[in-house]
């Protein structure tokens, strides 16, 4: 262990709080695109219905998914992790700057870059935290734990921000904010320790203030202070372990840097064809996400090949490998299952907050007495499915005022307007995109210490149990979405408190499955195949997020496409979305059901003690 790396805060090495903040403005600007990604394509220039943006968002995060597998290949042998972190964020940061450009072209490059950029990043950033803790392998999973928190915090910061400024000033602004935080996370991983300590307090404090103007109303205002103090603390213990040293210079270095001299075909160095071929892979994978029927195809053709090659590697290993294997391919689908339901956050549960949850703190109501004038009234989500005369509120014409700036409209009110509410702020739905990371942030300590203290009683629910209780907790939260929208007022609208309650519902559902996957995968998996088992398990997740788009096409609202299209009144939507969301529940309890009957044979097949 180096010098650098033996100095540490609160028992973890200082390098961990810059890698921290590298990921949480790296996560910032990934879940910040992501939760415009689907309004942008429906709402923006693309005008494209909604199976048609569900299959692109479908595609988009399904690669997001599996290009990790390639980078990490690349990393490890030829580009080292640290170089491949530079890279990814240089071309996501590209990525984010082509998504303010209206061109249809430019917009799939955009995803594009975004795919190969992540690809780049995500694992390598990873690696080098693990590999902090080398000589300290005891305490790796605690600092995958505090680095964990930093993913979470970028996912709750980016909807407040970016969300906010996209749907309220225009996507090209939410887009640019994006790529300032991928920027942000990039120079604070290159910067010395001195400068790094100063970009990372110096935006902390920038965000943290300025997540207190980006509101409109108490309770937006209460969310954002609690996650401005967050940040602005996370900032100043991350200065405070800066200033004992950085990041070592040697962390995430290549094992063989003179392998990137070498020459290919006789006149290209390595490194330098890696970069050509990144770029010789955009139009490959601008085409995969348009086309989007043909991404599924190579997933699911990888996806079989993958797995049958795990099924033979269990045939002939010997007995205990064999039983662990069979554990990892099972808990694979279930786990499968539980990711295409989740990925619905950011597709058909996006656009149910946006058509069918009431997010308008109304200051009024048109009374009786009322009828027959003409009023004066602010245009919010209260007037969707509501008559100005002859013409009919809808979403689009909604959107279209605002891009309009027309804001305010001469109402004439008639017997039916009765009750209809007025005035008021309106939360922008994206906001309700950093739900489950501000829950993670709230309940992740907690269920650490759930754990912690049942296994101290020899009572911690094993891992095909915990995976048994994230199926369920998912189902029941669709359940509860599902009652939502079986009680919608006459207008098909749904109270927040149900979408906020079926957001709850899924995260703890998450924080009993997500953080025992990998950990599992490692533990189970024999060690001369382990890379290749970790493999399956981010293809097995990329081909989750594929399908979520599949299943989100079953809640699509036909509503044609450009300029032509109409989105229903929300009266019209909400059975939809409800009929869906039931189906989902089903599904999810059925196979947590399933799960917890095979858990105690799946538990024998652990073989924990070795036997």
């Amino acid at each position: 262990m180096t010098q650098e790396q033996k100095k540490t805060l609160f028992g973890h090495p200082v390098a961990l709080y810059t890698l921290f903040f590298a990921e949480m403005w790296e996560r910032f600007s990934y879940y910040g695109m992501r939760a415009l990604l689907v309004f942008y394509m429906i709402k923006g220039f693309l005008g494209f219905n909604d199976n048609r943006a569900y299959a692109v968002y479908g595609a988009y995060t399904a690669l997001v998914y599996a290009t990790p597998f390639i980078g990490g290949m690349l990393a490890d042998r030829l580009l080292g992790a640290r170089r491949a972190v530079v890279l990814g964020g240089l071309l996501m940061a590209l990525g984010h700057l082509a998504m303010t450009v209206e061109h249809e072209l430019v917009f799939f490059l955009a995803l594009a870059l975004l795919i190969a950029g992540n690809g780049f990043f995500k694992p390598n950033i990873s690696t080098i935290v693990g590999a902090l803790y080398e000589d300290a392998k005891e305490r790796r999973d605690r600092g995958f734990t505090i680095f964990y928190m930093g993913i979470n915090l970028g996912a709750a910061m980016s909807p407040i921000i970016c969300g906010y400024v996209g749907e309220t000033y225009g996507w090209h602004y939410g887009f640019g904010l994006a790529t300032i935080g991928m920027l942000s996370g990039l120079a604070v991983f290159v910067a010395t320790v001195r400068l790094a300590q100063f970009l990372i307090l110096g935006c902390a404090l920038a965000a943290g203030i300025g997540m207190l103007f980006l509101q409109n109303n108490i309770y937006q205002l209460a969310v954002n202070l609690f996650m401005a103090l967050a940040l602005i603390a996370a900032g100043i213990i991350a200065f405070l372990a800066l200033g004992r040293g950085g990041l070592p210079k040697d962390a995430g270095a290549p094992k063989d840097p003179s392998v990137l001299r070498e020459k290919v075909l006789g006149f290209l160095r390595k490194d330098f064809a890696v970069y050509l071929c990144v770029l010789v892979s955009l139009p490959v994978i601008m085409l995969l996400v348009r086309k989007s029927e043909i991404a599924g195809w190579i997933l699911t053709v990888f996806g079989l090949v993958a797995f049958l090659w795990l099924f033979i590697e269990a045939l002939r290993a010997p007995h205990v490998e064999r039983h662990r294997l069979f554990v990892v391919l099972i808990l694979m689908f279930f786990s499968m299952l539980f990711w295409s339901f989740f990925e619905q956050a950011g597709s058909s549960l996006n656009n149910f907050a946006d058509r069918n949850v009431d997010r308008v703190v109304e200051e009024g109501a048109i009374e009786p007495e009322q009828v027959g004038t003409t009023v004066r009234l602010q245009l919010t989500q209260e007037q969707l499915g509501y008559r100005n005369g002859d013409a009919m509120m809808n979403l689009t014409e909604l959107t279209r005022a605002r891009e309009e700036l027309r804001d305010t409209v001469e109402w004439r009110v008639d017997e039916e307007d009765v009750g209809m509410g007025v005035g008021g702020p309106e939360i922008p739905a994206s906001l309700f995109q950093a739900a489950n990371p501000i829950f993670i942030l709230i309940f992740g300590l907690v269920f650490t210490g759930l754990w912690s203290f049942l296994a101290t009683r020899n009572l911690e629910p094993s891992i095909p149990v915990k995976f048994s209780l994230g199926l369920l907790q998912i189902g029941l939260g669709f359940w509860v979405l599902w009652i939502g929208a079986s009680g919608a007022d006459g207008r098909g609208m749904v109270s927040v408190v149900w979408l906020l309650l079926g957001y709850l519902l899924m995260t703890t559902g998450e924080l009993c499955l997500s953080p025992v996957g990998l950990s599992m995968v490692v533990k189970l998996s024999p060690g001369r195949i382990v890379s290749t088992v970790m493999g399956a398990w981010f293809l097995a997740t990329a081909f989750s997020n594929y399908l979520a788009g599949i299943i989100a096409s079953f809640s699509g609202v036909p509503h044609g496409d450009g300029g032509s299209q109409i989105i229903p009144p929300p009266v019209e939507t909400v059975g939809l979305y409800g009929n869906i969301f039931g189906k989902i529940a089903i599904t999810a309890v059925v196979s947590a059901l399933i799960c917890f009957a095979l858990s105690p044979l799946l538990k024998r097949w652990m073989h924990e003690d070795g036997a």
